[in-house]
Order: structure tokens, then C-alpha cells, then sequence
């Protein structure tokens, strides 16, 4: 699929909108007051779950076309320890605080880690300088990596996992790696795991919460299939001459959920979240898995798991969703019947009032592969308590809907920041359109009436600063920021235009938000040339970092850390598009830097003024040693 997209992105990426799709409505059947099922109950054996897969065979060799089934079923993780969150600095915009996301940079101690075209590399940054010290292949020394995409990083401890996938070995990849208190990196072992491309272009496949590594990954089904089991998740240590007969399921029948008493769709999809403990010297997981319809986003908060499903398959009907809930308190796995779908991770805040708040369209087909790019259809703010939540055989009252305002345009971006909702519409991966105005809309998530403001460019970032609110878009040739105060009365306070310039990356982790006090901090985000298209981040490399400064929602430039990289040659085996960038803004401990493909630039704010002090490039390394087993 990656490579199908790569053709179509390399002939000027172009995005149409999904037509025909049905349209969302806020009805749903209230559930009774008293609600006596609060979990969902898994397949009771293999023979259980073997029987209803040949009933799906069934009603697909009968009636392929059918548009109005509804698959439903649900998964449970065990509970991953809060305790030993990472104390080093965190160097990526992530949703929620203490839940890490997978990335291309990361820090451990006194050591940049940086993921880029199928290799790791540290670079020292102790004692005010800037050096190279290690590199590894991503990938283990037996293992062919073409076809392969390594893409994610997580470091807990002295582990780092690298998350991939191998198209040729038709699974997802879990590297594991050492570095030591010197920065040097040794490779460990890779797991290889039963799954179909997890790749989001936007969401992250992988979150770490203390030592667990929790990831997401989708499986198609076939119920055809001579051995239906032969597709279901499973993990083997690789090894030279490893054999398909080394894997070994994870998701026992006892684990597979699904919601009970109802018409099961012939698209089918097992949605698997895997938990991983990275303390153990073998990795250790457990999985658990919700069958359901092929339409997914997949969405961590600090308190739990939650799965969307949709059917956006059409015939005049709406969509049917399913929503589930895992605790990672360990708790059971609960469901709730849904309508519309979220557009991305993005579109999910559970709240602290106990509450989950979830932004739905009516044509969202998930966030799988470029989903989120053709959001569209009417809007509404789904907003239910977490004990609504039960065997999926309820659905949520058609009061827990609030309609919203439909933005015009495509590329929807959407954002919970602090008491409000913010959404709009930009330009996103295609070339830029030349917008001269949008609108940002604020809704008070918790109640309250909503607020349109007006913006001279689209809105193409929506991204917390401090209290308030950051939105970035460009009008075709100039880049724009324009901070929104976030007050009863929100207000775009003030604007700043960068003239000549558009976003250098695309994905969340591009931007950070350093604050210095309440109301004021320093924000740096990755540019390029005026009017390129956004899918450039996949093959170029960013001209530079612009860092501005935050003052009570005043903005204002500091300057710039530019790249020097001339054309090199870097040998790359794998991994060779940077599906998920390579440029980013980093704040270490007073230090400011610029990660610009293979260099990382570091300034320092001088009478105002960003200066560049020192730069490196870390790609001459030479290759780290293989570990011993």
C-alpha cells in the first residue's frame, strides 16, 4: 500500500474528497437508565471462535454486496505500571503528558537518539557540545530489509525499540536495542509479529508508559481461509532460519471480543493492542483483540485504550460504529454503539471529569493509511460518561451528540486544548490553494456556546501554546501564525507571517512549545520554500527550523537554524522515504536545536536573536557492533 501511495505521491500527491458516503445522523436509541452488563464478553473457546468465522464465510460466499451488516467486539490489555516514567526530558509534542509516543528523536540522559532511513545514531550533547557517537542498522544482522519500513522509536531505560514494517515478511517489526551510559548502541533481537500495515498519516502506531510499550496494529481477515488461525497475531523471535512454524499466537479465543447478538459484517477486521514488557530480557506481551468492522482509529489516553470501528462500507445507510474502552488498570474491556467516525487521535479527549469527548463525521473512513485526509460530511461532538460504557448492545442517547457548524474545505484538522475544541479546514499534503481566509471554530467541549473566528489563511496546525492556542496556514505563498487567547471570549490575538514560506513537516511531532513562564515561551516549527506541497516532507528535508517567541499571545520571529546539507550519498538500504519527516525543533535542558535530516544545528538566543553556535553531521559514523546474542 505504502509503495501503491509512494507512485501516486511522486506524481504530485492530489487529494479528492471520498463522494457517496453515507451521511451522519445524531439519532440513536436511548439506553435504558439501569444498565446490567458492564464488560464485554470474549469467545468462550477456539470452537466457539471457529464457528462464528465459518458463519462469516458463509455470508460471504452468499451475498458479498450486502450494506447492511454490522459487525461489532472489543479487546482488554493488561495494565500497564505508571510507575518508572522516563525522567529525561521529553523532546516530543505529544497528546497527553506521560503517555510517550513513538518518534524519530528521543533523548536518554546525555544522548540524542535519532531514527532516519533504516539506521539509529547518538549524538552527545554533554558539556555544551555536539558529538557523534554511535550508529546500527534498525534492523537485525540476518534480517533482508527491503521491502521494509522502520518508523517509530521508543527508549525505556537503556531499551530502545524501533517499530517497523516488513512488507516482504508481511508483519510488524519490534527491534530491540542497547545503549549504554557512553551512547554507544548495540543490537539486541527482533520480534516479528502477525499484522497488516499499521501506517497512519498522522496517528503514531506506538505509545510507552513506563516500561510498556503499547502498540496498535489492524489484521484483514479472510474466514475463507482453510486455517483461519494461520492469520491471527502471532510472534517469533527472529532468527536465520526462522521458520513460519516459530510464531507463536498471542491472542487466545479468550481474548478475542466482539459484541454479541448481532449481524456480524463480511468485512472484517481484528484489531490487536499489544502490550510489551521491556524491563524483561525476553520481551514479553500480551495481546488482546476486537473483531470488527475494517474502519479503525486507535487512540491512548493516560487511563485507557480505546478502539473506534466503522463500517464505512455504503448503500444509502449510515455508517455503524462500535467504540471500545480498555482500562489499563486492567479492568474489562467495555463497548458503546456509535455514529459518524473520528477523523484522528486528535478528535479524542478523555476528560478528567470522567467523561470521553470525541469530534465525529459523517464520511471519516478512519485514520488507516491517508483516511484522515478525506474526512468529510457533517460535524458533531460526541460527549458520553465512561460508565455509559458496557456489552456494546447499547447505543449512545441522541443527547450525547451536539451538531456542529460544517466547515467548508477539505483537510480537516481538529484539537482539545484545555476547556475547548478547536477545528478547521487547510491545504494539508497537495499544493498549497492560495487561501485568503478560514474559519477556526471553538467549542467549549464541556458546554457553552461556540465561537468562529476568522483567520487570513487556511488552517492547516491547530497545536497548544501555554493556555492558549497556535494556529498555522498559509494563504499560498506566506506562512502564518496566529495566536488564539482561549478566555470566555476567545479572540485570535495577534498574527505573525513568515513571507515566503510553507510547513516543512506535516505530522504533530514537527512542532514543540517550549514555555519560560504562564503566559510565554518559544515555538519552532520546520519551514520551507514558499507554496511547496505539503507531501515534500517525505523526500526533502526541511530548509530550517523558525523560532518564534511567545509574549501573551504576541509572536514574534527570532530567527532561523538553517540546513547547510549539501547532496550526499547515504547508501540507504531501507526505510529510504521519511514517511514520518525528519526535521524537528528540539528544547534540551536551556538548549535550543535544529534536527535537519543528517544535521543537528544548535542556537542560542542572543539580544533576542536566534544564533547559530554550533552544528554536526552525524551521518559518517562508523557502523556500531552487533551484540552477542
Amino acid at each position: 500500500m505504502r509503495r501503491l501511495v509512494l507512485v501516486m505521491v511522486t506524481a504530485g500527491f492530489a487529494i479528492s474528497i471520498l463522494a457517496g458516503c453515507a451521511a451522519w445522523s445524531g439519532r440513536a436509541v436511548s439506553p435504558p437508565l439501569a444498565l446490567k452488563k458492564r464488560t464485554l464478553k470474549p469467545f468462550r473457546s477456539e470452537q466457539d471462535l471457529t464457528q462464528f468465522l465459518r458463519k462469516i464465510a458463509l455470508e460471504q460466499k452468499r451475498d458479498r454486496s450486502r450494506g447492511d451488516a454490522f459487525n461489532l467486539a472489543a479487546p482488554t490489555p493488561a495494565s500497564p505500571s505508571k510507575e518508572g516514567v522516563a525522567s529525561d526530558e521529553s523532546v516530543t509534542n505529544v497528546q497527553h503528558a506521560g503517555v510517550d509516543e513513538g518518534g524519530i528523536v528521543k533523548m536518554h540522559g546525555e544522548y540524542l537518539i535519532v531514527l532516519r532511513r533504516g539506521r539509529l545514531f547518538t549524538v552527545a550533547i554533554n558539556d555544551n557540545e555536539m558529538k557523534p557517537v554511535s550508529t546500527v542498522d534498525a534492523f537485525g544482522p540476518d534480517i533482508d530489509p527491503r521491502g521494509a519500513w522502520y518508523d517509530e522509536m521508543l527508549v525505556s531505560g537503556e531499551t530502545i525499540a524501533v517499530i517497523g514494517y516488513s512488507y516482504e515478511r508481511g508483519g510488524t517489526e519490534v527491534g530491540l536495542f542497547k545503549i549504554d551510559s557512553k551512547g554507544n548502541l548495540t543490537y539486541q533481537s527482533t520480534y516479528h509479529l502477525r499484522s497488516n500495515d499499521y501506517y497512519s498519516s498522522r496517528n503514531y502506531a506506538s505509545r510507552l508508559i513506563g516500561s510498556k510499550l503499547i502498540f496498535y496494529t489492524p489484521l484483514y481477515l479472510s474466514p475463507e481461509t482453510e486455517d483461519p488461525f494461520g492469520q491471527f497475531p502471532a510472534v517469533r523471535k527472529w532468527k536465520k532460519d526462522v521458520k513460519e512454524s516459530d510464531f507463536r499466537r498471542i491472542v487466545k479465543p479468550t481474548k478475542v471480543y466482539r459484541v454479541e447478538q448481532q449481524q456480524p459484517s463480511t468485512d472484517l477486521a481484528l484489531h490487536t493492542v499489544t502490550i510489551c514488557d521491556l524491563d524483561q530480557s525476553e520481551m514479553s506481551c500480551e495481546a488482546t483483540a476486537v473483531m470488527g468492522a475494517p474502519g479503525r482509529v486507535f487512540y491512548v489516553s493516560p487511563e485507557s485504550v480505546y478502539v473506534w470501528t466503522t463500517d464505512w462500507r455504503w448503500n444509502g445507510r449510515r455508517a455503524q460504529s462500535m467504540l471500545y474502552r480498555l482500562p489499563l488498570d486492567g479492568s474489562g474491556p467495555s463497548a458503546l454503539k456509535v455514529s459518524g467516525s473520528p477523523v484522528d487521535q486528535f478528535s479524542f479527549l478523555e476528560s478528567e471529569d470522567q467523561h470521553l469527548n470525541v469530534l465525529v463525521r459523517a464520511e471519516a473512513p478512519g485514520d488507516g493509511m491517508w483516511g484522515a485526509e478525506f474526512a468529510a460530511g457533517d460535524v458533531a461532538l460526541l460527549r458520553v460518561p465512561l460508565n455509559r460504557f458496557s456489552n456494546g448492545t447499547e447505543a449512545a442517547p441522541a443527547s450525547s451528540y451536539r451538531k456542529l457548524v460544517k466547515p467548508e474545505g477539505y483537510t480537516f484538522q481538529n484539537r482539545f486544548i484545555g476547556d475547548y475544541l478547536l477545528y478547521g479546514t487547510g491545504d494539508g499534503w497537495g499544493h498549497r490553494k492560495g487561501r485568503t481566509s478560514a474559519n477556526i471554530y471553538l467549542v467549549p467541549w464541556a458546554g457553552g456556546e461556540a465561537s468562529e473566528l476568522a483567520v487570513a489563511h487556511s488552517v492547516d496546525r491547530i497545536e497548544a501554546m501555554g493556555a492558549g492556542a497556535v494556529v498555522i496556514g498559509t494563504e499560498g505563498k506566506n506562512l502564518t501564525f496566529s495566536a488564539v487567547r482561549l478566555s470566555e471570549d476567545p479572540t485570535v490575538a495577534y498574527s505573525y507571517t513568515r513571507k515566503d514560506a510553507s510547513q516543512g513537516e506535516l505530522r504533530s511531532h514537527g512542532f514543540f512549545y517550549k514555555p519560560d513562564g504562564p503566559e510565554s515561551g518559544v515555538l519552532g516549527l520546520p519551514i520551507r520554500g514558499a507554496g511547496r506541497p505539503g507531501y515534500e516532507h517525505l523526500f526533502k528535508e526541511s530548509a530550517s527550523v523558525l523560532f518564534l517567541r511567545n509574549d501573551s499571545a504576541n509572536l514574534a520571529e527570532l530567527g532561523e537554524l538553517v540546513s547547510d546539507t549539501k547532496a550526499v550519498t547515504d547508501a540507504c538500504r531501507a526505510s529510504c522515504v521519511d514517511w514520518y519527516g525528519n526535521a524537528r525543533p528540539l528544547f534540551v535542558r536551556g538548549r535550543i536545536f535544529a534536527l535537519l535530516g543528517y544535521e543537528l544545528v544548535e542556537g542560542r538566543l542572543i539580544d533576542g536573536r536566534m544564533i547559530e553556535v554550533q552544528r554536526t553531521n552525524y551521518l559518517n559514523l562508523r557502523q556500531a557492533p552487533v551484540a552477542d546474542g
